[in-house]
């Protein structure tokens, strides 16, 4: 089976290209070729920019696929992009969405595909990945456009120390603070539930989405079974670190007030509790199953960045903008006691 993968070398995407390649798909990766260490040895690149239709059509003339999996497209313009480029052209295009784009806060605890609304208020970004889904619905009543959904939720890997709060660019901060003595911040009082995914999970369900003809037309989120509270994510990460961290628990809102860009990771995903139904997906792929327990990925994450030192690096801006919201936290509350 020929597989396209637009990107392809992302965090998630990564693992799933791995996998692919071991189970013996033929597997194209379409990029910019700026990340050429995370591309699988069997993996064919074929260099060019997705962002310029005129140069990407170019680049794929020639070329028709079984399946095509973009990982980069956020906005429906992305997507009529990939619409003008692949039809015709593939017999599955795979839109990978975001579960942030299910109800926030959500009518009931437990989410599922078929009865969780998409409605997200306070993230762009999740608002964009439900309009693309609407473009691909739109276009697959009118031209058969034959789509698959796939909804992530949090899933990390090697290269990303995952939480509610870190630098996105400098992952390491959050582990030399906490190794540092430093306290940490948690939103709310840690009590609420989430789902972390190791990509390796991740990859099993995606894979097994592969040219399924039953999954067009459908959507799936993937993710594991494994629930914790945030404070027990923020306690296994210490753990792996070798230190018990100290943790400061301050409200979603304060922290917003203080930071406007976070309101859309935080009241529009991760202040809420996420637990998944993963039956659906689970019907079609029997084969998948998380087992990466978060305590040993986690531990498997800060063991690679150990073996990267050049990776270790800090976020100075960043941790000056925890300390400031820490202080200003606690000078509130001294005020309040008098």
């Amino acid at each position: 089976m020929k597989v396209l993968f637009i990107g392809g070398t992302g965090l998630i995407s990564q693992a799933v290209s791995k996998l692919a390649v071991e189970r013996g798909y033929e597997l194209y990766l379409f990029n910019r070729g700026k990340r050429d260490d995370f591309v699988p040895v069997g993996a064919k690149v074929i260099t060019g920019d997705i962002r310029d239709r005129e140069s990407a059509a170019a680049a794929l003339e020639g070329h028709s696929f079984d399946v095509v999996v973009d990982w980069i497209a956020f906005t429906p313009e992305h997507v009529q992009t990939d619409i003008e480029l692949f039809r015709g052209k593939t017999k599955q295009y795979i839109f990978i969405s975001s579960a942030s784009a299910y109800q926030k806060p959500p009518g009931h605890y437990m989410v599922t595909e078929d009865k969780t609304p998409l409605e997200n208020k306070y993230w762009q970004y999740s608002r964009d990945k439900i309009a693309c889904e609407q473009l691909l619905e739109t276009e697959r009543a009118g031209s058969g456009f034959p789509y698959t959904i796939v909804r992530p939720s949090y899933t990390y890997g090697n290269t990303m120390i995952p939480a509610s709060l870190n630098s996105w660019q400098h992952p390491w901060s959050l582990v030399a603070r906490m190794r540092k003595g430093l306290p940490v911040i948690v939103h709310g009082d840690g009590s609420s539930l989430w789902t972390m995914t190791h990509n390796t999970d991740f990859a099993k369900g995606l894979v097994g989405l592969l040219g399924r003809e039953e999954a067009i037309g459908e959507a799936y989120h993937i993710t594991s079974d494994e629930v914790l509270t945030w404070n027990q994510i923020y306690e296994a990460i210490g753990a792996a670190a070798g230190c018990k961290p100290k943790l400061v628990h301050i409200s979603s809102e304060f922290l917003i007030s203080h930071n406007p860009e976070l309101e859309g990771g935080l009241l529009g995903d991760k202040a809420v509790t996420s637990v998944f139904d993963n039956s659906k997906i689970k019907r079609l792929v029997p084969e998948f199953e998380a087992t990466v327990p978060f305590g040993e990925g986690i531990a498997r994450t800060v063991k690679w960045f150990e073996a990267h030192p050049e990776r270790c690096t800090e976020d100075e801006a960043w941790n000056a903008q925890m300390d400031a919201i820490i202080e200003a936290h606690e000078a509130g509350f001294g005020k309040s006691r008098k």
